[in-house]
């Protein structure tokens, strides 16, 4: 595997852009969790389909378009689906959740008209569907890594403005805080996240890697930072670990990524359960 590493630029494509996704997926996943918008991952990387599928469809039906890595299109999908949920959000100020599976039932909808178009799935659709190592090119690395840089800088510069939004939203809006334009930035950011994440951990997969190893970060955590710092942990092990055991079974890197971010969790409860019920 290091012998691998070493010659062959595709491996460390993956492997440095799944380090990159390894934090900056978990750490987004803290706000989102605790807000109670698990679900918009789900929403957003449905969209990220559409945008994919409508990529190699221009590809496929105009020259002009070969060659263009399908990636930038995937994100403008992304972007402008976080824009239509903020709308929706508050066009339905009671029922804010509704924004969500709005969201996800159209990236469904655009996607299955795109690939119908298309004549059906290819290759190509399939790595992005659920991850692939030989995927990652040079190009998206430097993208992801860009990506990494600005959602770091911005969640340690609103640290404090995400951290009071995400448990007392009333009290922020009252105390003058900027809440839509706060919360406008951090979906932007969920957006480009999910964009990013999709050559290793696969569209259908990458809201996992969102939630599961904040979920086992949770339940064993006694703080919001020590939240943060486990999910990071939990989610470098899982993606690290799911690329070398995808490597070596020569299968898709995003199933065997959750099985192991599965695994953390499941364990995690144990070890809770366990200490737990220990006597004092």
């Amino acid at each position: 595997m290091i012998q691998g590493l070493l010659q062959y630029e595709f491996l460390q494509n993956a492997f440095l852009t799944g380090i990159f996704i390894g934090i900056i997926a978990p750490l987004l996943g803290v706000f989102i969790v605790v807000r109670r918008l698990s679900l918009i991952a789900d929403a957003l990387s449905h969209v990220t389909l559409a945008g994919i599928a409508a990529s190699l469809l221009l590809e496929k039906k105009f020259t002009m378009f070969t060659g263009l890595n399908p990636i930038y299109i995937g994100m403008g999908f992304s972007v402008l689906g976080s824009f239509f949920v903020e709308k929706l959000r508050t066009v339905y100020k009671h029922y804010q959740e509704l924004a969500i599976p709005i969201i996800l039932s159209g990236g469904i909808g655009l996607s299955v008209i795109f690939i119908s178009i298309a004549d059906g799935f290819n290759t190509d659709l399939f790595s992005y569907l659920f991850g692939s190592v030989s995927a990652v090119s040079r190009s998206d690395l430097w993208i992801i890594l860009i990506i990494s840089l600005l959602v770091a800088a911005i969640v340690i510069l609103l640290y404090k403005e995400l951290f009071l939004l995400s448990f007392d939203e009333e009290h922020a809006k009252a105390s003058g805080l900027p809440a839509k334009r706060i919360h406008f930035i951090f979906i932007f950011m969920v957006a480009l996240v999910i964009a990013a994440s999709m050559r290793i951990i696969g569209i259908l997969l990458v809201s996992a890697l969102m939630t599961l190893p904040v979920a086992a970060s949770i339940r064993i955590a006694k703080g919001f930072k020590q939240t943060i710092l486990y999910a990071i942990i939990f989610g470098e092990v899982s993606v690290v670990g799911g690329l070398i055991f995808s490597y070596y079974l020569d299968i898709a890197p995003g199933g065997t990524i959750v099985i192991l971010a599965i695994l953390i969790l499941v364990l995690t409860i144990l070890v809770k359960k366990w200490t737990a019920g220990r006597p004092v």
